[in-house]
């Protein structure tokens, strides 16, 4: 385990606010325009199963964050590199947690204007914050980072 001291990754886009703004404009549009998804027990079984799993998911994943003792809020500061848990499976196992529950909020409100909206919630995530907290990682763990990257995958 390697243990440093800096001012962590800068953000283009705070992530909450790259799935959280999208999510938010397509809820708003289906509560403006209506939506073509009706609600179903469909709908609102998968949102919930969907909601749990992030639930779950990301609490696994700050457990993980909090025995390693490294940055909790996205821009803080990196002490070492988790490839346990979450951490073994994506590199992004908070990302990936938001967009499952963001997806699983759209389904339980019956907006297919918000489901429709989560490629843009991962395109802002990729760019807001994926590259430069890659960029950051490598720059400051390198070939631990690296040698980790390619064992990993990005999102899942």
């Amino acid at each position: 385990m390697i243990v440093t001291s800096d001012g962590g990754p800068s953000f283009r886009m705070w992530p909450p606010v790259a799935v959280g703004g999208p999510l938010v404009l397509g809820l708003l549009v289906s509560a403006w325009v209506g939506d073509p998804l009706d609600a179903s027990p469909v709908t609102t079984g998968l949102g919930w199963l969907l909601v749990a799993a992030f639930a779950v998911w990301n609490g696994w994943a700050l457990i993980m964050i909090g025995r390693h003792r490294t940055a909790l809020l996205p821009g803080g500061e990196t002490t070492t590199v988790i490839d346990r848990g979450p951490f073994a499976w994506s590199r992004n196992p908070l990302y990936v947690g938001l967009l499952v529950g963001s997806a699983g909020v759209a389904l339980l409100a019956a907006s297919a204007w918000a489901l429709a909206a989560l490629p843009l919630e991962w395109a802002l995530l990729r760019w807001g914050a994926v590259v430069p907290e890659e960029r950051y990682l490598t720059a400051k763990f390198g070939s631990t980072y690296t040698e980790y990257t390619d064992r990993v995958r990005r999102w899942f």
